[in-house]
């Protein structure tokens, strides 16, 4: 990924032309100049496997589906930070939007440059992928392995999709093995962020669960300490 601001491509996505023109305006003149919009879920997705853009905003509500089925349809082409603007303000929305597999929830009515903020905080921690963990080492558990220098995961001999956050998430447990990590110091030096919640962390590593986890309610790897946080669980032979 770029690290140049200016190069960016950034897909805005909402039926209301009054935000897109208002986000655009706003996101110029902090000094992106490859803005793309749509105004329906098929254009999105049409626009996105054409253009490959670096972060998508999306609404929730459009006129022929929901972002959160979008969402999930675009996870299929990319995995780039996607970040919901809507109106829904509740904690299972919130918990909604991160499990089809949003990166940020950001509620409407909102400040412009708050939105820039969380897009420029999202760009930079998925440049380390690509970047900072190009010189990390392939860490292999047996069942699973990570090589996060391409962003890679293969469980049984299969490779899996996982999103950016998801992938940042994984490594940092395998950066601190069988340390009992608490959810603020996760969000912290994961998200990059003082500490937002337990719905955040909560959602990501259920989803890894299901994706490394022979049986995710009852995880071999990412155990929960009852009070204090998580601990990832490894013996020496992964971390060679």
């Amino acid at each position: 990924m770029t690290s140049k601001l200016e190069d960016h491509k950034i897909l805005m996505v909402d039926d209301d032309q009054h935000i897109l023109d208002l986000l655009i305006t706003v996101f110029e003149k902090e000094g992106f100049q490859h803005i793309l919009t749509a105004s329906n879920g098929a254009e999105a997705l049409f626009i996105t496997t054409q253009n490959n853009p670096h972060i998508i905003l999306l609404d929730v509500m459009l006129p022929d589906t929901d972002g959160f089925t979008l969402c999930n349809k675009i996870r299929s082409e990319t995995d780039v930070p996607v970040l919901f603007l809507t109106a829904k303000t509740t904690d299972l929305d919130k918990l909604q939007g991160f499990s089809f597999g949003g990166d940020d929830y950001i509620t409407k009515p909102f400040n412009p440059l708050e939105v820039v903020a969380r897009v420029k905080a999202q760009l930079k921690r998925a440049m380390p992928l690509s970047s900072r963990l190009s010189k990390k080492q392939v860490y292999d558990f047996g069942s699973f392995s990570i090589d996060p220098n391409i962003g890679k995961l293969v469980v049984n001999g299969k490779r899996i999709d996982c999103p950016t956050q998801e992938m940042k998430l994984l490594c940092y447990f395998c950066e601190h093995p069988n340390q009992i990590l608490s959810k603020h110091q996760i969000f912290k030096d994961v998200w990059g962020e003082l500490y937002g919640g337990d719905s955040t962390v909560m959602v990501h590593i259920r989803r890894l669960r299901e994706k490394i986890e022979e049986d995710p309610s009852r995880p071999k790897w990412i155990k929960t300490v009852r009070g204090l946080g998580y601990l990832f669980e490894v013996s020496n032979e992964g971390l060679l």
